[in-house]
């Protein structure tokens, strides 16, 4: 452990092809964002004791020649690669503290094509929400909100507003402003996940177990509950909700003895709140360790409390926030035996 290694080319095995990294990728561009994102992930490396691979992409301009000539020119590429280069070794000295294997590579590409790709063998994707754009290009911003919907592992976003908890500082004039008004509040150890009785939420309770387990918090189950509105605004909400209540909380019930099952030694509580699932889990992000929602939904009882949330909750959080992928997990099989299940997910 504590190794580290720069790689001015794409990652390179023994026989010189490119070899996939494993554990946690980071993007990082120089900004703010992407040291917030980098801080998060190494400690997050040294918890799983994971290696962690820092990446920086960059594209070369082109541009359309004007004149008689016509054609495209672009711009010699050693300069921008030399600047890249120079932040990832920045990246590496700056985690040379924390007791993992890192390593970094400078990738000459779309970044959000880059890291899509390197998610097909890493464990986690770690990314700050924006960056600065400057000569990486969109490493972040676009490309945080890109990721989550198609990668192959789960993808943590880590926005600015929490970098005092990660000791960091900023020089966002908007960002301090909101975290004075905001004062301090000490962040709970407690890993919230949202659900919205798909399986997709399923496989996201799992993977917040995990984490859970990982830190040594109390993991808290969240079902959002948004009011009625537009063509349903004429049913009679108050005897509806309650039986809309009803049924979701049996269901809370049963998929929480589920959970017991495969983490007997997991504190975990559920909650079900009456409001919009993105205003509940930005709320949740700002004093929790960790927010976890899935990719996609399918319904449920809770209308669309993935997929379209998950994009929101990125935009909005204040703390960091992991969206898990659809997949396929074996612990799933077992969930029909501990009771009701609503909506379309069986």
């Amino acid at each position: 452990m504590g190794a580290h290694e720069l790689h001015p080319d794409p990652a390179q095995d023994g026989r010189g092809a490119s070899a996939a990294p494993e554990g946690i990728v980071v993007g990082v561009d120089g900004s703010e964002h992407g040291q917030c994102a980098l801080v998060w992930a190494a400690r997050e490396a040294q918890r799983r004791r994971r290696p962690l691979h820092i990446v920086t992409a960059y594209s070369v301009p082109i541009f359309a020649a004007s004149g008689l000539d016509g054609g495209y020119a672009t711009v010699d590429d050693s300069v921008i690669r030399e600047g890249a280069e120079a932040i990832a070794q920045q990246a590496l000295a700056k985690v040379s503290t924390y007791d993992i294997d890192a390593s970094s590579s400078v990738e000459n590409g779309d970044a959000a094509g880059v890291l899509l790709e390197m998610s097909g063998s890493a464990e986690l994707l770690v990314v700050g929400t924006r960056g600065r754009g400057g000569f990486v290009g969109r490493l972040l911003g676009s490309v945080s909100s890109a990721l989550p919907a198609h990668a192959k592992c789960p993808t943590v976003t880590v926005p600015l507003f929490c970098s005092d908890r990660l000791g960091e500082t900023t020089e966002d004039r908007r960002i301090k402003a909101e975290q004075a008004k905001a004062g301090h509040r000490q962040v709970e150890n407690v890993v919230v996940v949202g659900v919205d009785g798909s399986e997709q939420a399923r496989v996201a309770v799992l993977e917040a177990a995990d984490q859970a387990e990982r830190l040594g918090a109390a993991l808290r189950v969240v079902c959002a509950v948004p009011q009625y509105s537009g063509s349903l605004a004429w049913v009679p909400a108050p005897m509806d909700r309650k039986a809309l209540f009803d049924d979701i909380r049996a269901t809370l019930d049963a998929g929480m003895a589920w959970l017991r099952s495969h983490y007997p030694h997991l504190q975990a509580e559920y909650q079900l709140k009456d409001g919009s699932p993105v205003d509940v889990l930005v709320e949740e992000s700002r004093h929790v360790e960790l927010v976890v929602v899935g990719t996609r939904g399918r319904g449920g009882f809770t209308g669309m409390l993935l997929g379209s949330t998950s994009d929101g909750v990125l935009h909005h959080a204040k703390g960091p926030v992991m969206v898990v992928p659809d997949r396929e997990d074996p612990r799933l099989a077992d969930r029909a035996r501990f009771g009701p299940m609503l909506g379309d997910a069986a």
